[in-house]
């Protein structure tokens, strides 16, 4: 049982600096992070009494 552990824990921790690595060097591998970003307008009506 501790052997189980002991290896959930390696990957998880395997899994984590893989994910940083990712985040880190995917923008130099094609991958882009940004969000999409277009201008949206929508009109408001006011009820002003």
């Amino acid at each position: 049982m501790g052997r189980l552990i002991k290896f959930l824990v390696y990957l998880v921790c395997l899994s984590f600096i893989g994910l940083v690595g990712y985040a880190y060097l995917g923008p130099f591998f094609g991958v882009d992070f940004s969000a999409p970003q277009s201008e949206v307008r929508q009109p408001v009506t006011l009820d002003v009494d």
